[in-house]
């Protein structure tokens, strides 16, 4: 099932785009601020080309968070407008002397003045699946030009690296707009397809290997255990001295490893909903180069979360922007460092411990795995053996502010049965006098150093009260 916008909302939608559209018109110097993952870097790519059209001067600007002391050097900076996307939306006022827009799908407060907020929650969309904070630039970009539709494929890609085809194992709502926008004019093509990461770029059995969500017991994580399986179902993994990858295979061979990990759900008890999300929907570039890293809109999300969350945002924005050549030989280099570390975090998390409590479950990296990736380590041990699926998990860091950084993640089982950890994390940290915001299924929180049981505490009982003693 395809999740269907209301016209009526459609039409709000719209109206507030061509609002902000008008804004960014008028004005002759922007200043882009956006977030430092692949949402955000797609989502900035999308507003500095659309400003690149426009003639008009710009600059960007990537952040982890907004604070009181970001907003204040922000207004120090006498910007003549600044567009916020992908992050803004807990800026409910004026009052901060900044004039702005914003286009984000993050949750916000109910009780405050958005005039000039494009958020899907403000028009009774989910922002956790319907649109990604690059959708919403994207309504913006394609209401200023329609030339501008040739950005779409920039926008599901956003949407990939913010898992909003996770749920029904497809884009869903407006985004099912925005592909239908690349679509008509050839530049992306959806397809059913395997759903585990690396269908282009990986060494089938290294895409079982690091398969997860599901994970494929006695396989995921186990390289000899992945040889083999495929050696007793007659895959060949070779061809000449080339390691073949998902897209060398033939339809039978695909079919038949489908099956096969099928079958071992099954009899593991998976069930059936769980066994038919190793199959979603796949949407690919038709403009890229097939068996690159930004062919396939998920591994382009990847590609884009590895240079950001290391400081190297010029570099993803680059890429975004079509300069390749030297950029993106870059951004592959950064790639590859970004693995390695998600490899070793997942080990570093496993030696220290994941401990249990009643209504979650959390590690603590300390210094040893960076704030920035933290919560893509904390998803990735939530799809694993080591955790407890039943039960959200968060994963604490160091920042270098000297703050801690909470992550959370919850399956989507979890969230179907009532649970939102953006409203949680934001509680939560409020009582420690932090910040806390994001998605029902995904959020993130910071607090003072020293205050994580209490953090803990205070989020149990929120956790607690949006779920039934008998959930969990």
């Amino acid at each position: 099932m395809i999740c269907i916008v209301p016209y009526e909302v459609v039409n709000f939608l719209e109206k507030r785009a061509k609002e902000i559209a008008s804004i960014i018109d008028k004005s002759k110097e922007v200043h882009v601020v956006t977030h430092i993952d692949a949402d955000g870097i797609t989502a900035g790519s999308i507003a500095c080309k659309t400003l690149e059209r426009l003639r008009k001067d710009f600059s960007i600007e990537f952040i982890k968070q907004i604070d009181e002391q970001t907003l204040d050097k922000i207004k120090n900076e006498n910007h003549e407008l600044v567009w916020f996307t992908d992050l803004g939306s807990s800026i409910c006022n004026d009052s901060d002397g900044i004039k702005k827009v914003v286009t984000d799908h993050h949750t916000c407060s109910d009780d405050a003045d958005y005039n000039f907020h494009l958020n899907p929650h403000l028009f009774g969309v989910d922002g956790s699946y319907e649109i990604s904070g690059a959708g919403a630039t994207y309504l913006v970009s394609k209401t200023i030009d329609k030339k501008n539709m040739d950005l779409s494929p920039l926008a599901i890609v956003g949407a990939c690296g913010d898992l909003q085809n996770k749920k029904l194992g497809k884009l869903s709502g407006i985004n099912r707009s925005i592909l239908d926008d690349g679509k008509k004019l050839g530049l992306i093509y959806s397809k059913l397809d395997i759903s585990y990461f690396g269908r282009e770029t990986r060494p089938v059995y290294k895409l079982l290997q690091y398969a997860n969500n599901p994970i494929i017991p006695g396989i995921s994580g186990r390289e000899t255990s992945c040889i083999n399986f495929l050696k007793e179902i007659n895959i060949d993994m070779k061809d000449d001295d080339n390691w073949r990858k998902w897209i060398d295979l033939t339809k039978s061979e695909r079919q038949k490893i489908i099956s096969s990990i099928s079958q071992i759900l099954l009899s593991k008890g998976f069930g059936y909903n769980i066994t038919k999300s190793i199959i979603s929907e796949v949407y690919l570039l038709t403009k890229e180069v097939e068996g690159s890293e930004i062919h396939d809109a998920k591994e382009f999300a990847t590609l884009l979360n590895s240079t950001a969350r290391y400081g190297q945002y010029e570099v993803g924005l680059k890429v975004c922007l079509g300069d390749r050549d030297k950029w993106l030989n870059k951004a592959r280099n950064l790639l590859r460092g970004h693995r390695a570390n998600l490899v070793e975090g997942l080990q570093f998390a496993r030696e220290e411990g994941i401990f249990q409590r009643d209504f979650l479950q959390f590690f603590h990296a300390k210094n040893g795995i960076r704030d920035t990736i933290v919560g893509i380590v904390a998803n990735m041990l939530l799809n694993s053996e080591d955790t407890n699926n039943d039960l959200p998990i968060i994963g604490f860091a160091y920042k270098d502010s000297g703050e801690v950084k909470a992550s959370a993640r919850a399956s989507q089982q979890l969230v179907d049965k009532g649970l939102n950890l953006s409203v949680a994390m934001k509680k939560a940290a409020k009582k420690l006098d932090g910040i806390g915001g994001g998605h029902n299924i995904a959020a993130g929180a910071t607090i003072p150093k020293g205050k994580e049981e209490e953090f803990l505490d205070y989020l149990e009982i929120e956790i607690k009260s949006q779920l039934s003693s008998d959930v969990l």
